[in-house]
């Protein structure tokens, strides 16, 4: 997708699986994340991109498809403020690579809104335990 022209919003499911297949492409080759999700989700990334396919489908095209508590399987990982910061730098450098409009943008603020959440869980869970 060279051509700004080509761009277009999150509109159907082949959006979304494009959206989340080519995030995760680059979460798993990237230094700082990419040891930490390929170590936690080891051979079941097929599963997982289908749960996250879930997931942004049921948020940004609001077809109820994903049935699960999003928080828990990362309440322990290793994750401090930099690695939330470089998640959102990837999550949107892919966005603004390949779509633009109003869910496009959407997408960006709910991954920003999650970020802040987790990080702010995490860390109180440290601090309390």
């Amino acid at each position: 997708m060279e051509k700004a022209d080509q761009k277009h919003d999150i509109l159907t499911l082949d959006d979304v699986k494009l959206l989340v297949n080519t995030f995760y492409d680059k979460i798993r080759v990237d230094p700082m994340l990419g040891g930490i999700f390929n170590g936690a989700i080891q051979d079941r990334w097929p599963e997982h991109l289908e749960k996250m396919y879930r997931f942004w489908q049921s948020i940004l095209l609001e077809e109820n498809t994903y049935n699960g508590r999003p928080f828990p399987p990362h309440m322990q990982l290793p994750v401090g403020k930099e690695h939330f910061d470089q998640w959102l730098k990837l999550f949107f450098d892919n966005i603004d690579a390949q779509f633009e409009g109003e869910k496009a943008h959407e997408a960006k603020w709910r991954a920003y809104k999650i970020a802040q959440t987790f990080h702010s869980k995490i860390e109180y869970f440290r601090q309390n335990s």
